[in-house]
């Protein structure tokens, strides 16, 4: 039985790994804008982006260029995988205050 486990174990390995090696980068939703308003990552590399939304209201990151469109509750936090990306900027807002909060991901 122990055997069995230790052998399960291994076969995940793989894949904790790969999500360790996962760069971060955080987006912080406040006073209904994105701080930073633009955010430089690594061309050609998958990351994660931490989205904090600091304000009492619901938030939207979306953009069209990333296919990506997430609620982010107020007081709340999630998490939006990207990439592999080219080099260049990637457009991204909140759908619910669309005349403040903008941003961009540029891919160096």
């Amino acid at each position: 039985m122990l055997h069995r486990l230790a052998i399960a174990l291994l076969a995940f390995a793989p894949l904790t790994a790969l999500a360790a090696d996962v760069p971060e980068f955080t987006l912080t939703i406040q006073n209904h804008r994105y701080v930073p308003a633009e955010l430089t990552i690594p061309a050609n590399t998958k990351v994660k982006l931490i989205v904090v939304n600091k304000d009492p209201t619901a938030e939207e990151f979306e953009s069209h260029e990333l296919n990506r469109e997430k609620v982010v509750a107020g007081g709340a936090s999630i998490n939006v995988y990207v990439g592999p990306l080219k080099a260049g900027r990637y457009p991204f807002f909140g759908d619910f205050n669309q005349a403040t909060a903008q941003g961009v991901l540029i891919a160096r």
